[in-house]
């Protein structure tokens, strides 16, 4: 298993626009921040998680030339306006399986109403092959890669986080509710949201994250879904030996 992160900041990035900042200022490339995704790949499968904001300039610096599915968290633009960028790689290898949870498709065929409608007239359209993913319900996208789509709360809102085999990867969360902690134990990496150092309303902060962490105690933790509260050189010193902050471009293997 490998998973590269594309892209590990909040929904405004890092640096924020017009923001003076230090983190926003830092010459650090581990400051650097692209809206969160990322790029799951197991025996030659390569499975995309978040069709983010910023696809295209992530996908052309990942140097991606195929994908064999996509799966959506939950329908927020940092995460799903990229799906018209998936366009380029129907072209070479048609049709791409999109996996999505009852909410999130609802949402997707309201905003990009203009892929599912037959109306539409002009233009390439991305070429998708819907699939509704049920919490708590396994899928195999390929042999020896199962998927357990797993329910957190962003606030109100039921998100899906994604176990894959002894990887998880759960952003935009405030809450994991009983059941699914049980399915997040037991993990080789475990990719966690944690948003800023000081408590938020519907994403953990950074205490909330490592309070998770302990319990769940997965081998290895890295922290994505990072404001420009977060510095990495100076705020990784808080940080347990196991635990790390995300960054763009960092590649884990399991």
């Amino acid at each position: 298993m490998k998973l590269t992160f594309l892209g590990t900041g909040t929904s405004t990035g890092v640096p924020s626009i017009g923001c003076g900042c230090e983190t926003c200022l830092s010459e650090d490339p581990k400051d650097k921040r692209l809206r969160v995704s990322v790029l799951v790949e197991h025996a030659g499968v390569k499975v995309l998680v978040d069709t983010s904001i910023d696809f295209r300039q992530q996908a052309l610096r990942a140097g991606i030339r195929k994908l064999d599915a996509v799966l959506i968290t939950h329908c927020h633009v940092d995460h799903v306006f990229g799906l018209d960028d998936i366009r380029p790689l129907n072209f070479r290898y048609g049709a791409m399986g999109v996996y999505a949870n009852d909410i999130a498709w609802k949402d997707l065929r309201r905003i990009f109403q203009y892929i599912f409608e037959p109306t539409h007239f002009g233009g390439g359209l991305p070429q998708l092959i819907p699939h509704t993913v049920v919490k708590n319900s396994p899928f195999s996208i390929a042999e020896g890669l199962e998927v357990t789509p797993i329910e957190v709360i962003h606030g109100k809102l039921p998100v899906i986080a994604y176990r894959f085999n002894d990887f998880a990867y759960a952003t935009d969360l405030k809450t994991i509710p009983e059941e699914s902690l049980d399915r997040l134990r037991d993990l080789d990496v475990l990719a966690l949201d944690c948003v800023r150092i000081k408590p938020h309303s519907t994403h953990l902060c950074l205490e909330e994250a490592l309070e998770y962490i302990e319990e769940l105690k997965p081998k290895r933790a890295y922290l994505t879904h990072l404001n420009h509260d977060i510095m990495h050189e100076r705020d990784s010193r808080l940080l347990p030996d196991n635990v790390e902050f995300a960054y763009d471009g960092l590649v884990v293997t399991d």
